[in-house]
């Protein structure tokens, strides 16, 4: 959950971030950051987990977040990304969010559980609200039907995903099967068992077994995913 989280971010390299709450999900989206080179402040209100995350983030502290006097002494007011894990606290998050939008931080992202909490969050000051639980359930559910082996979806209704080669493509190039014109999708590479994967142009010729990285419209790129991949009969 936390690695599908982390790939919607669009940070500079060595961007600062801090991260309030360092359960389960903040704390595993605080690593992600750390192992993608950024450094990465972990705020929680509790001893336990600034102790567990204290050698693995750049810096972890003890305090109270909905408190923007504490933040500003804590320095927060300099990151230019925060965002905000706690979900199981709604008037926690919404205060913490106050006090981040009250000292300026350009970049505000905010778990959010419910529609509610969502809409409240975006209203006084988050840029970007995301539903972990039920963009995972998404993911999970396209892949457990095996239309894709690999999904995600952005705000925007874009998505990216890995599919098996529609039978409607095997053999042809990619111009020749006119997957964009017909089917409203780019495939951006294909990958071939015991093969690199290759960045896909109109020349591609696809075969049969070939994975395809197809980007779209998220609707579009559903619908392409439920083509068959074996021809008739």
């Amino acid at each position: 959950m936390a690695k599908l989280f982390t790939e919607q971010f669009s940070f500079s390299a060595g961007d600062s971030v801090v991260v309030v709450g360092l359960g389960r999900f903040g704390g595993a989206v605080a690593q992600s950051l750390v192992s993608m080179g950024h450094d990465v402040m972990g705020i929680d209100r509790d001893a336990e987990p600034v102790q567990a995350w204290a050698d693995r983030l750049t810096h972890a502290v003890q305090a109270d977040a909905t408190n923007v006097m504490v933040m500003r002494q804590l320095g927060v007011a300099d990151f230019r990304h925060a965002i905000v894990g706690i979900g199981d606290n709604l008037a926690a998050s919404l205060m913490t969010l106050m006090a981040l939008s009250e000292l300026g931080i350009p970049d505000i992202w905010v778990k959010a559980l419910t529609d509610d909490h969502g809409r409240i969050a975006q209203r006084i000051g988050a840029h970007h609200v995301v539903f972990p639980e039920a963009d995972m359930g998404e993911r999970v559910a396209h892949l457990i039907s095996g239309r894709m082996m690999d999904y995600i979806e952005f705000d925007d209704g874009f998505a990216i995903a890995k599919i098996h080669a529609p039978a409607s493509t095997h053999g042809r190039t990619l111009a020749e099967s006119t997957v964009r014109e017909r089917h409203g999708v780019t495939v951006v590479g294909v990958k071939r068992a015991k093969e690199d994967f290759r960045h896909a142009t109109p020349d591609t010729r696809v075969l049969a077994g070939d994975l395809l990285i197809v980007s779209g419209p998220t609707r579009k790129v559903e619908q392409f995913a439920g083509q068959k991949t074996k021809p008739k009969g």
